[in-house]
């Protein structure tokens, strides 16, 4: 927890046991936490709980571990034309929402998704439609809220700026879905990937009063603090260790500090998070909120195994580049 009490956790790998899981997120300091229910690249759900789950539940709750979120599979993308990847995720969302009190947990996050090329407001319509059929088809008791998360908008990704945002809301809203049940989350790295300068302090004032005005930020539930490889406004999604990205570390700590987001949680989603870097990036979002000094990242912070960082060379990484202010964003999209 960070000291003004707002919660600050990581999505976390379960391949250990997810009751060790738990653990790892008390060593790292982390009083939120984002897991997978099930495989995020595989459209079948495992037909039985794990044997760890009330373990899971009875330390999170001793530990004050919350909220727990579940991030849903990638495979889910209500707003294409294809029907069956369409009622494909209907069932898969249905099942998330359904697993989730197992975990204990109170969100199910899930990508916006893409009309692929079929439009932004048909789009639209199809994802409020096929919201409306997860919600009619889950067996939950509506006390998991399912979380929308913005796009960087590549490949026709819906939910990049506010207007679109605000007319999802508006769409869920004309079907008659309770508000209650459907949240927001603000992944900074895909803000910046289209288009919203979230290290500019006035324009996270901006969007976060114009969301409120639209939307409403009490549904603004989660907020994913992740710093970023790729341009502003590139469309493109490469998640990068906080401060050693192009988003400026000002614009990192207004968003970590912001008064009125003191009820969302935060969870970083950043490179290495099996490798130690966990805890790393853990104790680099408390020195941004404190507005302290990054220490430099060693070379193989930006070649770990299976990372697209380890494709690039380190010359192009900048390796021991700790990416904070305007100017260390500027040099580093120079490059």
């Amino acid at each position: 927890m960070l000291p003004d009490g707002r919660r600050l956790g990581a999505h976390l790998p379960v391949a250990p046991g997810i009751a060790k899981t738990i653990d790892r997120a008390k060593a790292i300091g982390a009083s939120a936490i984002q897991v997978f229910a099930d495989n995020p690249t595989a459209w079948r759900r495992r037909s039985e709980p794990s044997p760890q789950l009330a373990r899971f539940r009875e330390r999170s709750a001793a530990l004050d571990i919350r909220p727990v979120s579940i991030h849903a599979s990638y495979l889910a993308n209500l707003p294409g034309p294809d029907r069956t990847t369409y009622e494909r995720s209907i069932t898969m969302l249905a099942a998330e929402l359904d697993t989730a009190p197992s975990f204990g947990a109170r969100f199910v996050n899930v990508h916006i998704g893409s009309h692929r090329g079929t439009g932004i407001e048909t789009g639209i319509a199809r994802l409020a439609d096929g919201i409306g059929a997860v919600l009619a088809r889950t067996t939950s008791d509506g006390e998991t809220m399912l979380v929308l998360e913005n796009s960087a908008g590549g490949g026709g990704g819906l939910g990049t700026n506010l207007p679109e945002l605000a007319a999802i809301a508006e769409g869920i809203e004309r079907r008659g879905i309770d508000r209650g049940r459907v949240g927001f989350c603000l992944d900074l790295a895909h803000a910046w990937g289209a288009g919203i300068d979230v290290g500019d302090p006035a324009t996270v004032d901006a969007f976060l009063e114009g969301f409120d005005d639209r939307i409403g930020l009490d549904r603004l539930v989660l907020v994913h603090l992740n710093d970023t490889r790729s341009a502003l406004a590139s469309r493109t999604d490469r998640h990068e260790h906080l401060g050693a990205g192009r988003i400026p570390a000002t614009g990192l700590t207004h968003v970590l500090r912001h008064p009125r987001l003191m009820h969302a949680a935060y969870i970083l989603e950043t490179p290495g998070m099996d490798t130690g870097y966990d805890a790393v990036n853990m104790e680099r979002a408390r020195l941004l909120w404190a507005g302290e000094s990054l220490p430099t990242l060693p070379r193989e912070a930006f070649e770990l195994v299976g990372s697209a960082r380890g494709r690039m060379t380190a010359g192009r990484q900048g390796s021991g580049r700790t990416g904070t202010g305007r100017a260390g964003s500027r040099r580093a999209a120079a490059r």
